[in-house]
């Protein structure tokens, strides 16, 4: 079973508990890292990197970070060894990044994409397997040295 490492910051908790809901409601396992409810003001680095660092020592077989636009959260979290997060604000991207990167972080902007579009995402993301392909192997052993 897939378990899913979840936290944004106090701009995209409202995106946070839907795919929670979601997520949930499929059987999928999701630990919240925060932030929580009624928070008005935090810091993504303050969330970012507890997913990031669980996602790379294996506690969480993915991660998904939401904040106002999502670019914070992805800069954070590839600060991380191990950690290849993608801001995706299209379902493509969700899709390419997961087969070609094997990107094992997910990232959203509360503020840029709708709903909807949010949650085609997180399971095109979530049900799309990497293509083990021998070029796609050599570029991202270039990248983790």
């Amino acid at each position: 079973m897939k378990t899913i490492a979840i936290a944004s910051d106090h701009a995209a908790y409202g995106f946070k508990t839907m795919i929670i809901e979601h997520l949930t409601a499929k059987g999928v396992k999701c630990k919240d890292f925060g932030a929580a409810k009624g928070v008005t003001v935090s810091d993504y680095p303050d969330f970012a990197l507890p997913v990031a660092k669980a996602v790379a020592k294996g506690d969480h077989n993915y991660g998904i970070l939401i904040c106002g636009t999502g670019i914070g959260m992805s800069i954070a979290a590839n600060k991380v060894k191990g950690i290849r997060a993608a801001l995706c604000g299209d379902t493509f991207s969700a899709k390419a990044t997961r087969e070609h990167n094997n990107s094992n972080i997910l990232c959203l902007g509360e503020r840029v994409i709708s709903q909807k579009l949010a949650l085609e995402i997180v399971d095109i993301f979530l049900n799309t397997e990497f293509s083990n392909e021998e070029r796609h192997i050599r570029r991202i052993s270039k990248i983790e040295k």
